[in-house]
């Protein structure tokens, strides 16, 4: 698990636009926001990455520069770049176990009856300083109930404006 004000691990993943995601060169004004979804086979993920995308021009005048991020394969993150209407969001894909478990998020196995990969990532999200470390952090065991970004914008506006400090630093 990670501790808010930590250094988080760094990400080199490529994206669905044939380029890179690498976290260690992100020069975000304020927070890089990263949001792990569940993969292709997820509605409420497609939902939400279409909510997200929509809401970009908001989150980049805050200075906060998102990432969707999956486990899925290129393959299946092709789809979700062609598909979904997530704008500009850009798609990272290719995120392996090992790495998903660093972030703390929790691993699901494929249903049986679904079109789900063999294992995937459950949800997450998280701001990170543009010095590397974890300022914010929200991760869940099932694809239900992802932070409401209306909620999530005022709240950044809220720390933006009221130099509000790390929390959740007593372990």
């Amino acid at each position: 698990m990670l501790t808010p004000g930590q250094k988080v691990p760094d990400i080199d993943l490529p994206l669905t636009i044939q380029a890179r995601f690498e976290l260690s060169k992100q020069c975000p004004e304020n927070f890089t926001m990263l949001v792990f979804y569940r993969g292709k086979h997820c509605p409420i993920c497609k939902r939400y990455l279409e909510e997200l995308g929509g809401k970009l021009e908001k989150f980049t005048k805050l200075g906060v520069s998102p990432f969707a991020i999956s486990m899925d394969s290129e393959e299946r993150a092709m789809v979700a770049h062609k598909e979904w209407e997530t704008h500009d969001l850009p798609l990272v894909y290719d995120l392996p176990e090992d790495q998903a478990r660093e972030w703390g998020l929790f691993i699901s196995e494929k249903r049986s009856d679904s079109d789900e990969p063999e294992r995937f990532s459950e949800p997450g999200l998280f701001l990170i300083k543009p010095d590397g470390t974890l300022y914010f952090e929200e991760v869940q065991s099932a694809p239900f109930t992802r932070p409401p970004l209306d909620e999530l914008l005022s709240g950044i506006e809220f720390v933006l404006e009221n130099d509000y400090p790390v929390r959740g630093t007593v372990t």
